[in-house]
């Protein structure tokens, strides 16, 4: 029996998206998280983000991940740092096609994934 070896879809092959590396053949889209927090909380913490609970140590601004579209992916998002599991937010996105996109916020210890609007383009 042989293996092919793992190959990205050509989304995932996209330079700045990191692919969806479980095992899935259905079909793909993308997302993409505002992480742009307040420089005071980048100062003590970083994001991480979960993808069916794979984590991702990420850099703050918006970030894009390859996710199935035929099926719910479980989103997670928290900052790390000094203190673990800090503002943590969960979200499950249904199945479905096009672009998903959400931000995360903190405030008061808190944190939230909510879905958002697209960025502007600019032409």
């Amino acid at each position: 029996m042989t293996t092919e070896p793992f190959r990205p879809s050509d989304l995932g092959a996209t330079p700045g998206v990191i692919p969806y590396v479980e095992f899935h053949t259905g079909p793909r889209r993308l997302l993409t998280i505002d992480l742009s927090l307040n420089s005071k909380a980048l100062v003590k913490w970083y994001p991480i983000v979960s993808i069916d609970g794979r984590q991702y140590v990420v850099v703050p601004g918006p970030v894009s991940w390859e996710i199935p579209a035929d099926r719910n992916v479980h989103v997670s998002a928290h900052l790390d740092g000094e203190v673990l599991g800090r503002a943590p937010a969960s979200f499950i996105l249904p199945p479905g096609e096009g672009r998903e996109f959400l931000t995360y916020s903190t405030r008061s210890g808190a944190g939230s994934l909510i879905h958002a609007s697209p960025p502007p383009t600019h032409a």
